[in-house]
């Protein structure tokens, strides 16, 4: 089994995995880990022509206090939201941790099936959020607070749409029956394709020109989003925007290669 020495080396600091601190530290961790390439390249992108060709707004990136002002609101959300509910969760519910891996195959094809539940759950809230004017004036306006995207911007979000989507992310594996280190492995992603999905860069090797037919929107498809907001309710995928009628297709950056 491909994952055992890995899930083995885990397992070795179970105390840590069932520590009541470890969802929330391994949430921030994951976000803080996902946006600092992007942040780095939002550094050299001034100072270096080439990277600018990938950016999707012409305009320069975010300063660093409009960061720090996105950084503090994850971190508050964190710790007087998500904290005392991991908590609950940790008191209620111990956690079970098997001595054998899952195979690697199993894994893959259990974190797609996450990926597309959380798409479907997270695009209706998404609709909803904003066809219902006071639900989007009164939750989900924080998060289109900046046009311009960003990967900090990923979670600047009131705290009952950082607890709606947190609770669809956190719920599914557990319903489904996976095992703990697919688990892991689906909340980074999921952190991952979020952070990637407004990072303000359209590169060569991100998801949506790696995957065939469209079937994935990335970057450029969720930057229309924030620029009309009339479109591209989904986070990652784009079969339910298309069944929807909802789904704006971005045109090719000029200054982007194929």
């Amino acid at each position: 089994m491909l994952l055992q020495p890995l899930w083995t080396a885990l397992l070795r600091h179970s105390a840590l995995l069932r520590a009541p601190l470890f969802p929330v530290s391994f949430s921030l961790t994951a976000y803080l880990c996902c946006c600092a390439p992007y942040l780095l390249l939002d550094l050299l992108a001034p100072h270096w022509p080439p990277l600018r060709r990938y950016r999707l707004e012409p305009g320069p990136p975010l300063g660093g206090g409009t960061v720090l002002l996105c950084l503090c609101l994850v971190l508050q959300n964190h710790l007087l939201f998500i904290l005392p509910l991991t908590l609950l969760h940790w008191y209620l519910t111990p956690a079970h941790l098997p001595a054998e891996a899952p195979p690697l195959p199993r894994l893959l094809a259990q974190v797609l099936v996450c990926l597309l539940v959380f798409d479907l759950q997270s695009f209706v809230w998404h609709l909803l959020h904003h066809r219902v004017t006071w639900l989007y004036r009164r939750v989900h306006k924080v998060h289109h607070t900046f046009s311009a995207p960003s990967a900090p911007a990923a979670e600047y979000s009131s705290a009952w749409e950082t607890l709606s989507l947190g609770l669809f992310a956190a719920a599914t594996p557990p319903l489904l029956g996976l095992h703990p280190l697919t688990r892991l492995v689906f909340f980074w992603v999921n952190v991952w394709l979020s952070v990637e999905a407004h990072c303000g860069y359209d590169l060569p090797w991100a998801p949506h020109r790696l995957l065939p037919l469209g079937l994935h929107g990335g970057a450029p498809h969720h930057h229309l989003h924030h620029l009309h907001s009339s479109c591209n309710y989904a986070p990652y995928f784009t079969h339910w925007d298309r069944l929807a009628g909802t789904l704006r297709r971005p045109r090719p950056h000029p200054e982007l290669k194929g």
